[in-house]
């Protein structure tokens, strides 16, 4: 009898700098899919969720949620990069290029930018580039991200390769061109409420959003709903068989949580966004299990003028969520402190806060008052 034992993802030796990788399958995004992702993960932008409100933006149609689209292209990768990662390290320069509409084809691939080994008893960092396209071959979102692999011989039957295929340019491009659409000259407000455009977020003010989310075993769903493969965040089994603060029950994936985060935030800050410009520096610093109660704060960073058009401002912001404690309980505990970044805090004499499970700053497009 013949046993073979297909094993995916990679062990550091397997990462070749320059080297490309072809992520399979890809992904149609139905319409029931796109209200889905957004009701559950508490979207309140209308354009996400009502059609005739995004055609009064210029939109052909509801967009895609620009966080599902970044789940799915990341997820779509962790068969090829990440399927054997110790951790998801951080989240830079995501840029969402152009909309995504119901009906469309996401595929995505990968870039190794570098490998940084620590020596043969430590895991490695890899850093990936990742473009995601549509049927039309476009791209529609970029962004890098770093990685902790471990550092090994392969195990099993490896079924991984390298693509012949070229990578994007245009991906490479630190910051390129956003297909925004045409910004309307009058836009009815009947869509969102009255209190949130950018005349209303002022810089230094920290908005403490009242609701929190309590995640369920949905999330284990979630995780392969939108394509990734995992097992940490699926099968008990595997997760209670591994050692370290990333072991016992599934781990809530890290895309689920950033969607979480921002949709706890998007009523307050974002439900008047035009466009998302760029996410960046984006950390998970603490595990999420089923169970587990999410919760938000915002710093408003910086509201400056837009050089396309004087409707809308481009507003700098910075989300910490936390587990399992109110908001405003860590604020008062922290002050400041909150929004200083956790792996920073070593070298400033700062204590962690052991609550806090992420934090990423966000720039976006946010309409001014009609």
């Amino acid at each position: 009898m013949k046993i073979r034992r297909p094993t995916y993802g990679r062990v550091l030796s397997q990462f070749e700098e320059g080297a490309v990788h072809l992520h399979p399958r890809g992904l149609t995004i139905p319409r029931a899919l796109a209200i889905e992702f957004a009701t559950t993960f508490h979207e309140a932008n209308p354009i996400h969720l009502n059609r005739e409100a995004a055609r009064a933006h210029g939109y052909e149609d509801v967009v895609v949620s620009p966080w599902l689209v970044l789940n799915v292209a990341l997820s779509m990768g962790v068969q090829n990069n990440s399927e054997q990662a110790i951790a998801h390290l951080g989240y830079s320069r995501v840029q969402p290029l152009r909309p995504v509409y119901p009906g469309d084809t996401l595929r995505s691939l990968s870039k190794v930018l570098s490998v940084r080994d620590r020596g043969p008893d430590k895991p490695g960092v890899v850093k990936l580039r990742t473009a995601c396209l549509n049927q039309r071959q476009q791209l529609v979102l970029r962004y890098d991200r770093a990685v902790l692999i471990p550092n090994g011989p392969p195990v099993g039957d490896p079924m991984v390769e390298v693509s012949d295929v070229p990578f994007p340019e245009a991906a490479d491009d630190l910051d390129p061109p956003r297909a925004l659409p045409p910004i309307q000259p009058m836009i009815p407000p009947i869509y969102t409420g009255r209190h949130t455009y950018a005349e209303d977020l002022e810089p230094d003010t920290v908005l403490v959003h009242f609701a929190g989310r309590t995640v369920t075993d949905e999330h284990m769903g979630w995780t392969y709903r939108v394509l990734n493969t995992h097992p940490l965040h699926f099968d008990r089994v595997y997760a209670s068989g591994r050692e370290g603060p990333m072991s016992g029950e599934p781990i809530v994936y890290g895309g689920l949580v950033l969607a979480w985060v921002l949709g706890l935030a998007s009523r307050d800050v974002s439900e008047n966004a035009l466009w998302e410009w760029e996410l960046d520096e984006g950390y998970h610093t603490q595990p999420l299990v089923s169970g587990d109660t999410i919760t938000a704060l915002t710093r408003i960073e910086s509201v400056q003028p837009f050089e396309g058009s004087h409707r809308v401002a481009r507003v700098r912001m910075r989300h910490v969520g936390f587990k399992n404690v109110r908001p405003e309980a860590v604020l008062e505990a922290h002050g400041e402190d909150v929004f200083v970044r956790e792996n920073a805090k070593r070298k400033l004499g700062k204590a962690k806060i052991p609550e806090k499970i992420f934090e990423i700053d966000r720039t976006a497009l946010i309409k001014r008052r009609p």
